[in-house]
């Protein structure tokens, strides 16, 4: 092999796109075998863009994690979710479009002219197929979606199991055009751990509490540093009413208890070291829907 073939290197953008939990977030973390993105049954979990990079020896994919396209605009934020995919698929190489097993609905057609308006190859990925009762309704509906968009690939698979997602991996690499890595190889993401370590607790509210609280929660990190090998993190959870402060806090303080030792130790995992986790409740009335707190909450980039 010729010195140039070896140095031959291929880089590129890929947005992964869909509705509201058809799996976005969950078929990023096992495309980087590592957990950036925060995951839970409830929709609109991912709020932010997030990069995750995944880099071999010849090929960088910086893979784009976006929250789910929704019809309701209603408040600022959701607004906000919106622009933020719609610009995304703009500046891309390649789109992964997530649909899940053998539904494709309003939100998918949302999804769908959205990306009619761009030029870029989309792979269409049929995510939790291992959900499918009948295995012979996939081929069908696979030839169905085929017929209506000239997908550059259709992809079965699961991203909780990892069904297929080396296919997937192998057919991105396919679609990365010729250039230089744009970040080091041993670089994850682009986000800071301080925005990491606010993910995983609002990951745990939303496990933790699902339907009780709506989507008026945030979180504040006020401090983040180390001292003689133990990181010491403050977290500010903000919620929209002085209820669901209430249910947040639970009886006795012990439901965020819960939710900070659940975060800890996502948190010792991620960061590789021992975690003081000290979080707090407040109310900030209307931030969902005031652009200068989003701004201050790092909603807008």
């Amino acid at each position: 092999m010729s010195s140039t073939e070896q140095e031959q290197k291929y880089c590129g953008f890929v947005a992964i796109v869909g509705r509201p939990n058809v799996g976005k977030s969950t078929l990023l973390n096992h495309l980087l075998r590592q957990k950036i993105s925060i995951t839970s049954r409830k929709p609109q979990t991912t709020r932010h863009r997030i990069l995750g990079i995944n880099s071999s020896e010849s090929h960088q994919m910086v893979l784009v994690d976006t929250p789910g396209l929704h019809a309701a605009q209603g408040k600022a934020l959701n607004k906000l979710m919106n622009e933020t995919v719609a610009s995304t698929v703009k500046d891309v190489d390649l789109v992964l479009f997530v649909i899940e097993r053998l539904v494709f609905n309003e939100g998918d057609e949302q999804v769908l002219d959205l990306l009619s308006q761009i030029k870029v190859p989309v792979i269409l990925v049929i995510n939790k197929v291992d959900q499918i009762e009948n295995k012979a309704d996939l081929l069908p509906h696979i030839q169905k979606l085929s017929q209506r968009v000239d997908f550059a690939e259709i992809v079965p698979a699961s991203a909780l199991s990892g069904h297929n997602l080396e296919t997937l991996e192998n057919l991105i690499k396919n679609y990365l055009p010729e250039g230089p890595f744009l970040f080091p190889e041993d670089q994850i993401t682009d986000r800071s751990s301080r925005f990491l370590a606010a993910e995983l607790i609002r990951e745990k509210v939303t496990r933790q509490l699902g339907d009780e609280l709506p989507y008026e929660v945030t979180v504040e990190i006020e401090q983040f540093k180390q001292e003689e090998g133990i990181l010491h993190i403050h977290g500010l959870i903000l919620v929209d009413k002085p209820g669901q402060k209430k249910i947040l806090v639970g009886k006795k303080g012990e439901r965020l208890k819960s939710i900070g030792t659940s975060a800890r130790e996502d948190m010792e995992k991620a960061f590789e070291c021992k975690v003081m986790l000290n979080l707090w409740a407040k109310v900030k009335s209307g931030w969902a829907d005031d652009e200068r707190a989003l701004q201050s909450l790092g909603y807008m980039d």
